[in-house]
């Protein structure tokens, strides 16, 4: 990053960069896309999903101009900007934020029943996260993702996998669409995906769906730029070198454990994979942002949700000694 900032670092992006194609070339063979789109934030990564499914849903699915519908899950958390948040179903979000756009319907997260009952002829596509994170580390029923892949294909739907949480080896695996062997027509990357030294993120697609977007219809002033690019080429590096995924995988099992053996009455569940991981407590004990404070007290940040579940992100390089260490602190805390 202090390497590339010594040069230009913005041209426009109407011209390719040294730094966009090995970019392109390094991202795609790593999560086995065709093709893909560097955005800035998580949200922008959104938006443009929305975007390429409502236009492949008129050029090639054929549905009536205007008419298109995205089937998203119930307590989503996608971004925060207003055609975002007007398919939420969390007030917060939502409150004070009207009108919003239409063209949404929500079926029960987990559920593949009521997919399959929502797909209608304009039915373009279906955004869903492979694990909820700000609902609370909210696992689906095994064989969700599989059902829903199946679904998706059989009713011509775009699959779009908001792995902007879940992607890049917080699971386990690169991508947490491989715990079910699946692929996603559009997957959503970001936050790791610059190792948390810029924001930069990125639309995965195949050729078919993506090749809908042409020059001067979508864009982004600082996407793709060349520090951008450099940074998240060297984020990936290491991600596969340092063996990061699989750190995650083992030290996050292992932290999951710990944690579920602590003596607790006041915990309801632990639940996770990987590296992302949830302390839920029982509604009488107490909310969890007290929790966090005492963590925070002990020199531990972690984040409360929905007012009884913490949720703990480690860095992917966690070491087995500092998993025993944030079990102490939990150990140390909920009892009380």
């Amino acid at each position: 990053m202090t390497e590339r900032a010594g040069r230009l670092p913005l041209p426009s992006r109407a011209f390719r960069n040294h730094q966009l194609t090995p970019f392109y070339d390094e991202l795609s063979a790593l999560t086995h896309s065709h093709k893909a789109l560097p955005m800035n934030s998580g949200a922008e990564a959104v938006e443009t999903a929305l975007k390429v499914a409502r236009k492949w849903g008129y050029e090639v699915k054929g549905v009536p101009d205007g008419q298109a519908e995205i089937i998203v899950a119930s307590e989503n958390f996608h971004g925060r900007t207003v055609a975002i948040v007007g398919f939420s179903t969390d007030p917060q979000s939502r409150g004070g934020f009207g009108p919003f756009a239409p063209g949404f319907r929500t079926v029960p997260f987990g559920d593949a029943d009521a997919l399959e009952a929502a797909i209608g002829p304009n039915t373009v596509a279906f955004l869903v996260e492979p694990i909820q994170g700000e609902a609370g580390v909210i696992i689906p029923p095994a064989g969700y993702l599989k059902r829903v892949r199946e679904l998706c294909t059989a009713h011509n739907v775009i699959l779009i996998l908001d792995e902007i949480q879940t992607g890049l080896g917080r699971t386990g695996k690169l991508l947490a669409e491989e715990h079910e062997g699946i692929e996603a027509d559009l997957t959503l990357v970001g936050k790791a995906l610059s190792g948390g030294f810029y924001p930069v993120s990125a639309v995965l697609s195949n050729s078919e769906v993506m090749s809908v977007l042409h020059p001067g219809e979508h864009g982004s002033t600082f996407g793709g730029n060349p520090l951008a690019c450099a940074v998240a080429r060297a984020a990936l590096k290491v991600l596969v070198e340092e063996d990061m995924v699989e750190n995650a995988a083992r030290v996050g099992a292992r932290l999951q454990a710990d944690l579920d053996s602590i003596d607790a009455p006041r915990v309801k569940q632990v639940r996770g994979r990987g590296l992302m991981i949830a302390v839920e407590l029982h509604a009488d004990a107490g909310g969890a942002r007290t929790v966090c404070e005492a963590l925070q007290a002990r020199g531990l940040l972690a984040k409360e949700t929905h007012d009884h579940t913490i949720r703990i992100a480690p860095p992917l390089i966690l070491t087995d000694s500092q998993a025993a260490w944030i079990a102490e602190q939990f150990a140390a805390v909920l009892p009380g």
